[in-house]
């Protein structure tokens, strides 16, 4: 599980394909030092699996779906990406829950400066299957990033970024049209599960229970 506070950000550095996958290398200064094979990181917000390690890199396996449905589509080596570790047991909750499961892609419209002030607007334009989610003052991670809805305009959403954000990840290096990594509140999602299914019931009578011990 992750919160959406990113810890640095990487760079691509190579992009090879093997078979029908491709292995994306990421250089890193912090978390290639704190991985182990076989463990999670979070690349813009996908979910990857680390692999062949070094001190200051760390590669993964990108199946085509993952290619195909996420941001990872405009990447190129040289590409900046977010990183953040999996968070730790006694660690603080700072952002709020991310799976790292890619809900959907949208599309980068701005990142403009708020006028009079040192902060900036950032507008994504969002898909229907992450809209229906998005509230507003509601949670909402883009690009592995945990943000806070602004406004919502239609399929318009809009976050006030601090300048910290914008250079602690890689929101600056993209351009109007770049596709984004989005993944709703899991909240929202459980409740549209529950509102919409019937309740289960046990196949075991009350009778059947009571000769169970229950």
């Amino acid at each position: 599980m992750f919160t959406g506070i990113i810890e640095e950000v990487g760079r691509v550095t190579r992009i090879e394909q093997r078979g029908e996958n491709r292995r994306i290398t990421i250089t890193g200064e912090t978390a290639p030092k704190e991985l182990k094979t076989g463990d999670s990181v979070a690349a813009s917000g996908v979910c990857l699996t680390a692999l062949d390690i070094k001190p200051e890199s760390f590669c993964a396996d990108l199946a085509p779906e993952t290619w195909v449905r996420t941001s990872f589509s405009r990447m190129h080596e040289g590409a900046l990406v977010n990183l953040e570790l999996p968070m730790k047991a006694d660690g603080r909750f700072g952002g709020h829950i991310v799976q790292g499961h890619v809900d959907g892609v949208g599309k980068f419209i701005a990142l403009e400066r708020i006028a009079g002030s040192e902060n900036f607007w950032l507008r994504i334009e969002l898909p229907r299957e992450v809209e229906k989610y998005t509230v507003y003052k509601g949670s909402v991670c883009i690009e592995g990033i945990s943000l806070t809805v602004a406004k919502l305009e239609g399929r318009s959403c809009t976050m006030a970024i601090i300048p910290r954000t914008v250079e602690m990840t890689n929101l600056k290096s993209l351009k109007p049209g770049d596709p984004v990594n989005l993944e709703a509140d899991l909240i929202a999602k459980y409740v549209e599960k529950m509102m919409t299914n019937e309740p289960e019931e046990s196949g075991l009578t009350v009778a059947e229970l009571a000769r169970q011990g229950f």
